[in-house]
C-alpha cells in the first residue's frame, strides 16, 4: 500500500496546481476589469486660459542703416570698432583724399581760365560796339561802305555769342567743381544716426571701389527698439489681426515680452511648398537684453480669460460637442456621492491644458476624466442580454 500511495502522489499534485493557476488568472483579469471600470476624478478649479496662435520669429533692429562709401580710394582711417556706440554726425572713417583734392584744384584752374576768357571777350565786345557806332555814323554821312558797316555788325554778334558760350562753359565748370568738392567731402564718412556699430565690412587700408556698387563699411543700428519678424502658416494667418496682443520669449531668458501686432505683410514666402506669411511687431529694449538675430517663441493672443472656472481639456477628448450661443455643450459625467451622473456642461475658451466652464459645473465639483468601460464580453455572448454592445455612461454627443 505505501508503494502505491507514493506512486500516485505526484499525479494528485498536478490537478491542484492547475486549479491554483486558473484561480490566479481569474483574479488577475477580474482585477483589470475592475480597474478599467474605475473613474479617475478631476476637480473644477479657478484658473487662467489663453487661446493663442504660436509662431517662430527673429529679432532685428527696428531702425538701422548701412553706411557705405560714395567715392573710391584707400580706407585711410577707421575711427570706430564693432559694438561701439556712436552719435549722429560722428566721424566714422576717412578715405585717401589726394585724388579728390587734385580734381578740385584742376576744376578751379579751369574755372579761372574761363572767367578770364569771358572778361577778354566782353572787352572785345565793347570795342566792337564802339566800332559799330562809328561805322553807322560814317555810313549816314556816306563816308564808308555798306560792307564795313555789315562787318562791324557781325563782329558785335560774334562777340556776344562767344560771351554766351563762355558763360555756359563757366556754369558747367562750376557744377563740376561743386561735384569735385562734394566728392572730396565724401572722403570723410560721418554717422547718419545714433546707435551701435553692429556690423563691420571693411578694414583699415582696404581699397574701396565705388564705381559699380557702394561698398558698405559698417552697419549702425538703434538697439533701443527691436522688431520681431515672425512667419505664420496659412492655416493660422486668418486668426491674426493688426492691433492684437502678442508676447514672446527667447532662448535662455525667462522674461516674457509684451507687444502689439503692427502689420501683416501681404506677400508670403514659399519654402518646400509651405506658405508662410510675415507678421511684424515692435518691442522696447531699454536694457539691451534683446539682440540681433535672436530666436523668439511668439504667442499671438486670440482670446484670454482670467480667474475663470476651468477643467482639464483632456476630459473633452474624443467627444463631440453641440455648438450653442457663446460656447459648446458637452455631455460629461459629474460625480455625485461618488457616482458618475451625466450632465450638460457649457464650454468656452480652450487651450492645450484647460477648458473654460461657462455653466453646468460649480467650483470644487468632481467629474470623470475617463469614461468607465465594461470589460470585454466573450464573442459567443455578444448581442445577448440587455445593454449589449453599449458603454456605461449613456449616449454621447
Amino acid at each position: 500500500m505505501s508503494l502505491r500511495k507514493s506512486l500516485f502522489a505526484p499525479r494528485l499534485l498536478i490537478p491542484v496546481a492547475l486549479l491554483v493557476a486558473v484561480a490566479g488568472c481569474a483574479w488577475y483579469f477580474n482585477r483589470d476589469a475592475q480597474a478599467a471600470s474605475q473613474v479617475a476624478p478631476v476637480k473644477a478649479a479657478i484658473g487662467n486660459i489663453e487661446d493663442t496662435t504660436t509662431a517662430l520669429g527673429t529679432l532685428q533692429p527696428l531702425d538701422y542703416v548701412d553706411v557705405g562709401a560714395q567715392v573710391s580710394g584707400q580706407l585711410l582711417k577707421l575711427h570706430v570698432a564693432l559694438g561701439e556706440e556712436v552719435k549722429e554726425g560722428q566721424l566714422l572713417a576717412e578715405i585717401d583724399p589726394r585724388l579728390m583734392q587734385a580734381k578740385v584744384i584742376a576744376s578751379q584752374a579751369q574755372l579761372t581760365n574761363q572767367r578770364a576768357q569771358l572778361k577778354q571777350t566782353q572787352a572785345q565786345l565793347e570795342l566792337a560796339q564802339i566800332q559799330l557806332k562809328r561805322q553807322q555814323a560814317l555810313f549816314a554821312e556816306k563816308a564808308t561802305s555798306q560792307e564795313l558797316l555789315q562787318t562791324a555788325q557781325a563782329d558785335v554778334k560774334v562777340k556776344g555769342a562767344q560771351i554766351e558760350a563762355l558763360q555756359a562753359q563757366i556754369a558747367q565748370t562750376e557744377a563740376g567743381l561743386e561735384e569735385d568738392r562734394t566728392n572730396l567731402g565724401y572722403t570723410k564718412i560721418y554717422a547718419p544716426m545714433s546707435g551701435t556699430v553692429v556690423s563691420q565690412s571693411a578694414k583699415q587700408g582696404q581699397t574701396l571701389n565705388a564705381n559699380q556698387q557702394a561698398p558698405v563699411l559698417v552697419q549702425i543700428a538703434n538697439l533701443a527698439r527691436m522688431t520681431v519678424d515672425t512667419q505664420v502658416s496659412e492655416a493660422d494667418i486668418g486668426k491674426l489681426k493688426v492691433g492684437m496682443p502678442v508676447y514672446f520669449t527667447t532662448l535662455g531668458q525667462t522674461q516674457r515680452w509684451q507687444a502689439t501686432l503692427r502689420q501683416i505683410l501681404p506677400t508670403p514666402t514659399v519654402t518646400n511648398n509651405v506658405v508662410l506669411y510675415n507678421a511684424q511687431f515692435d518691442v522696447d529694449n531699454p536694457d539691451g537684453k534683446l539682440m540681433t538675430q535672436m530666436s523668439a517663441q511668439v504667442f499671438f493672443v486670440n482670446a484670454k480669460a482670467d480667474n475663470v472656472l476651468t477643467i482639464p481639456v483632456a476630459v473633452l477628448q474624443n467627444r463631440r460637442g453641440r455648438p450653442t450661443e457663446g460656447g459648446v455643450m458637452f455631455r460629461l459625467q459629474v460625480l455625485e456621492n461618488g457616482k458618475p451622473v451625466e450632465r450638460m456642461v457649457k464650454i468656452g475658451l480652450r487651450d492645450r491644458v484647460s477648458a473654460q466652464v461657462l455653466e453646468g459645473i460649480a467650483e470644487g465639483e468632481q467629474l470623470a476624466a475617463t469614461q468607465p468601460v465594461i470589460a470585454p464580453r466573450p464573442a459567443a455572448a455578444e448581442g445577448q442580454g440587455p445593454g449589449s454592445g453599449r458603454r456605461m455612461g449613456g449616449p454621447r454627443f
